[in-house]
């Protein structure tokens, strides 16, 4: 069978980001695969379409590490595939790139996804710049070491993290 089919151009989105407070997470926590407390000095990010929440991400300063990182991407299961979540990304990075994020540093910002359509699109724009690959899971057992060396004063054991046994990969924010 032969046949032509006229496609139609997607029809314009119109994105907006907001910057709020960590109380929006709540609304977007069931779709995020860890359950992970809060991180520390977070900034809040959340996409809307005609006032419909569709993306969330966190910002977390690294300074030791003259870096941002991203964190709790999430955009609505309705949304994922119209490309709402990488423009929304984008654009909070490069506000962070651009000196408007914590103590207005023009730092970098980093980020980890296991999320192969998000890796293959991260890999192939001029804007990002994959810096890592972990392509099979980690033994939590080095790390619980070490974490119970560093809390033996606070009494701080049988912890650690890693051993998901998920592939993870590392992209760095790049800019326009």
């Amino acid at each position: 069978m032969k046949k032509k089919i006229e496609i139609g151009k997607r029809p314009d989105i119109k994105l907006e980001v907001w910057k709020v407070n960590g109380t929006y997470w709540k609304l977007f926590k069931e779709h995020y695969y860890l359950d992970l407390p809060h991180p520390p000095a977070a900034e809040y990010f959340v996409g809307v379409v005609d006032g419909e929440l569709v993306a969330h991400v966190a910002v977390c300063p690294m300074f030791t590490a003259n870096a941002y990182r991203a964190t709790r991407l999430v955009v609505m299961p309705e949304w994922q595939g119209a490309g709402v979540g990488t423009a929304f990304l984008n654009e909070v990075m490069q506000y962070h790139l651009e000196g408007n994020g914590r103590c207005q540093r023009k730092y970098h910002t980093f980020f980890h996804t296991s999320h192969p359509q998000l890796c293959g699109y991260l890999r192939n724009t001029a804007v990002w710049k994959q810096t890592n690959a972990i392509l099979y899971g980690a033994n939590k057992s080095r790390s619980n070491a070490s974490i119970t060396k560093t809390g033996k004063k606070g009494g701080i054991t049988g912890c650690g993290y890693g051993g998901h046994f998920r592939a993870v990969q590392s992209f760095k924010y790049l800019g326009k």
